[in-house]
């Protein structure tokens, strides 16, 4: 509630650097850069000196053109990459390798073709409970297939699914290991308009419901706003850095439908589109006096008069 009030009270745009006590970082990104061997002997580097907290249970969505390394930033979380410096600490520990307590949905599915949709999801069971007898192990898959609106379809092979039920089992395979952090790569991009919405109104329910920890990458501002609590804004690459961080200040219960009539709603979207169309591109080369990476800027984009007065009666809608 406290991030959100100053918000409400300002006339004009508000950028502030607030430092995020260790207490509050589940994940804490420090310094992270990566490099790659360019032609010469020269490297070439796609971002440096990247710092981020992330809370537990938080919503992250990080925006940015192609080639700022927003999927190479998912990699080295999910350790699928090293970051050439620099270190990503999670719940206490820092990142060497891949982990179950860190799931990833990629933009494709990638289900096992000879198996059931139960199958599936229980091989990704079975690989985090080595132990679990059969039935508990189906048990945990039929919960995560329930949760994902696939009851009823657990015999179902892939070749049988649509595109959006074939990534509804990819989000209840991830689901099932009971992961600290779920990681998305523009998971729905690749889905019709309306399969999009759906998935995104599922996945946002499982997380309020869950607590889950989440941090995604996606190319769309209106996926961005419903779905994030945070929106990390990265400036072109190389070389690319983290611009600011931008809080979200719609209500945790937001309903799709009436999104557009919320206080904030068009000042939010107008600075993030604002941003991709014009500031990150000049941002690059030229940071904003007084920028310090170790602290990204949060910014609360201008409200109006009436926008304002309308969040603040809402303390108890933003307290939720």
């Amino acid at each position: 509630m406290s991030t959100l009030l100053p918000f409400a009270r300002q006339a004009r745009p508000v950028a502030e650097t607030r430092r995020t006590t260790s207490s509050d970082k589940f994940i804490s990104i420090e310094g992270i850069a990566r490099r790659y061997p360019a032609p010469g002997g020269k490297q070439t580097t796609i971002f440096e000196n990247l710092w981020l907290p992330v809370r537990r249970g938080e919503f992250v969505c990080m925006i940015g053109h192609s080639g700022c390394g927003k999927t190479t930033v998912l990699n080295i979380l999910a350790g699928l990459e090293a970051p050439s410096e620099g270190v990503v600490i999670v719940d206490g520990q820092a990142i060497a390798g891949t982990s179950l307590d860190r799931a990833v949905i990629f933009q494709g599915h990638a289900l096992l073709p000879w198996r059931s949709v139960l199958g599936n999801v229980a091989y990704a069971v079975s690989s985090r409970w080595r132990k679990a007898k059969r039935a508990e192990v189906e048990a945990r898959a039929r919960k995560a297939i329930a949760t994902v609106g696939l009851a009823g379809s657990e015999h179902k092979r892939p070749s049988e699914l649509s595109g959006g039920m074939k990534q509804r089992v990819g989000i209840a395979r991830a689901l099932s290991i009971e992961p600290k952090i779920l990681l998305m790569d523009e998971p729905f991009s690749a889905l019709d308009a309306l399969t999009r919405g759906t998935l995104q109104d599922e996945v946002r329910r499982i997380c309020v419901e869950t607590g889950q920890t989440v941090f995604m990458i996606t190319h769309d501002v209106d996926e961005a706003i419903y779905l994030a609590d945070r929106i990390v804004l990265m400036t072109n690459g190389p070389e690319a850095k983290v611009a600011e961080i931008v809080e979200n200040p719609l209500p945790k219960d937001r309903d799709r439908t009436q999104l557009h009539h919320a206080p904030g709603y068009y000042a939010l979207r107008n600075h993030l589109i604002d941003f991709l169309v014009t500031r990150s591109r000049t941002l690059r080369d030229a940071m904003p006096e007084g920028y310090d990476p170790m602290h990204p800027p949060v910014v609360r984009p201008s409200l109006s008069e009436a926008d304002a007065a309308a969040i603040t009666a809402e303390k108890p809608a933003l307290r939720a």
